[in-house]
């Protein structure tokens, strides 16, 4: 039992720690919400993506997406035309400014954050595919309880990293009284995801 939640958390960590949009999203929304609380939609949005796709993986639901090519460029197109807006929100986006500026409460309201959150997870073809490639073809070494205490344990870890995330963009956030770090950060994450949606394009032409 013990090398099985090993396993599940040296491949959990392993698959999330490498800089990504989602990962960066996170962090962004950690360090420019006024509490922590306000990044709590993006926390719970981001965990329970990555839930739903590790559940996808584990019982084999997520192959569908490799069988039909059809489902795969039209996630690639959608996701492309979602991520060029979400990129271009944060580029306008000024914290420095922001009770005179519209922009940039664009990414603060719930509902925004819920959308974006969900986009860069399940929108990104990236992750589907390192989720059916890995973690769905780790998860068939076992089977039965050792199955779900493999499938419980990467999830936790998912679950654990988000909310750190958003934790450490808080502490940084909070030192950040100018406004400068974060908007710095807003035009990183832009240049991120249109980097991803051009590529997303590529794919889909």
């Amino acid at each position: 039992m013990f090398q099985t939640i090993l396993h599940a958390v040296v491949l959990g960590f392993g698959l999330i720690l490498p800089v990504g949009v989602q990962n960066v999203f996170v962090f962004n929304q950690g360090a420019s919400q006024r509490t922590f609380l306000g990044a709590l939609p993006v926390i719970l949005t981001a965990s329970l993506c990555d839930t739903i796709l590790i559940l996808a993986a584990v019982f084999g639901v997520s192959l569908i997406v490799l069988t039909f090519s059809w489902l795969q460029a039209a996630l690639y197109g959608v996701g492309f035309v979602f991520l060029l807006y979400m990129g271009w929100v944060l580029w306008r986006s000024k914290p420095s400014s922001a009770s005179s500026t519209q922009q940039a409460e664009e990414v603060r309201q719930p509902k925004k954050q819920i959308l974006f959150a969900a986009s860069v997870s399940l929108l990104n073809p990236h992750a589907i595919l390192d989720t059916i490639g890995v973690i769905g073809t780790n998860s068939l070494n076992y089977a039965g309880g050792e199955k779900w205490v493999f499938m419980v344990s990467i999830v936790c870890v998912s679950w654990l990293w988000f909310f750190g995330l958003a934790f450490a963009g808080r502490l940084i956030g909070k030192h950040d009284t100018s406004g400068c770090f974060i908007a710095r950060l807003n035009k990183v994450s832009a240049c991120m995801i249109w980097g991803v949606a051009v590529y997303m394009g590529l794919q889909f032409v």
